[in-house]
């Protein structure tokens, strides 16, 4: 991508995109950081090689465009009513919950999930690794402006836990197990950003390192389908060991740093007394590592003959020891962050 002058282009005004919708002043200034965002990817997801990505970016444009448009209507129908004697508290949260399903259906969460795994089945590790960490960065601190705990986030939360942890148990795509994952993630952010700021930042951030792990192994393995992570047999022990080490970190098994963040926001919602949404995600993660611990446990205990189709191992030792550093990171940060929270 970056040996391309034309794809290095794009990729500024993606980053400068959600940059101009985070620090924008006014809802027209995020609308048009979220278009130039949106037009920007759309060049990066086609390939004319392959038929599932062409596929991938005209859903992905059409549903993004919808919820551009209902944004947008929102907004404006915000700034008419304005200074009208019509705007009273049940309009503003009409309005409030109207911008909150336009930011939601652009990120995919419940129950705006419908397009999330098929777009994310035809694109590449790169472009599928942007989908699910940089295009999440401007709807979700948008929707942090105007969040309030109320019924409707309180649905929203439960569905996305809800969906994203029952439709990855019949998934073999190794895509669409991680876009069902985002969505039980995007649960989660949402309870975060019920507790603070800071809470939902620091699980947003942690979730972005598990899947650049998680997927920089995926490209240099160059796996698509749990099958193909049952014969690698030739990988070496100790890199599949970390392999899964970083997947049951990502599903937030407790001894490693994918479940410090949701330590946090265990911690701060029972401290609210919302026992019941606590007692909701945390069953409803225990079905997604059940998943992970399925594929692990399959590709420990099972010899499986290697296939004709799976790939060869890499040569590249450099991209095997940096996929190694970056599991030994997600396996002792726990350690790591407690020691620093001593700290301070």
């Amino acid at each position: 991508m970056i040996n391309n002058p034309t794809k290095f282009l794009f990729l500024l005004t993606l980053m400068g995109g959600t940059l101009i919708s985070t620090s924008a002043n006014s809802w027209f200034g995020a609308w048009m950081g979220l278009e130039i965002n949106l037009l920007s990817f759309i060049p990066l997801m086609t390939n004319s090689k392959n038929l599932f990505s062409t596929e991938a970016s005209l859903k992905y444009f059409l549903i993004q465009a919808i919820a551009s448009a209902t944004l947008l209507f929102s907004v404006i129908l915000g700034s008419l009513l304005f200074n009208s004697i019509l705007l009273s508290e049940t309009y503003l949260t009409s309005l409030n919950i109207l911008m909150s399903s336009a930011l939601l259906l652009k990120m995919g969460a419940a129950p705006f999930h419908f397009w999330f795994p098929g777009v994310m089945e035809g694109l590449n590790w790169i472009n599928g690794l942007m989908l699910l960490t940089w295009q999440k960065i401007a709807p979700l601190m948008l929707i942090s402006y105007t969040f309030k705990f109320n019924l409707f986030f309180y649905v929203i939360i439960m569905l996305s836990v809800l969906i994203g942890s029952l439709g990855g148990l019949n998934q073999t795509s190794i895509r669409k197990i991680l876009a069902y994952s985002s969505i039980n993630h995007l649960g989660w952010l949402l309870a975060a950003m019920a507790t603070g700021e800071n809470i939902w930042e620091i699980y947003f951030v942690i979730y972005t390192f598990l899947s650049f792990t998680l997927i920089f192994m995926f490209n240099v393995f160059q796996i698509s389908h749990v099958t193909q992570i049952f014969s690698l047999n030739s990988i070496n022990p100790i890199n599949k060991f970390a392999f899964f080490i970083t997947l049951l970190s990502l599903g937030g098994l407790p001894p490693f740093i994918g479940f410090a963040p949701k330590w946090l926001v265990i911690q701060n919602l029972v401290n609210s007394s919302n026992l019941f949404i606590v007692t909701i995600m945390v069953v409803t993660t225990l079905l997604t590592l059940f998943y992970y611990l399925r594929t692990a446990f399959g590709a420990f205990m099972l010899t499986y003959n290697e296939t004709l189709w799976n790939p060869a191992t890499p040569s590249n030792s450099n991209s095997h020891n940096f996929a190694l550093f970056l599991s030994i990171l997600s396996t002792l940060g726990l350690i790591v962050v407690t020691f620093i929270t001593d700290i301070f």
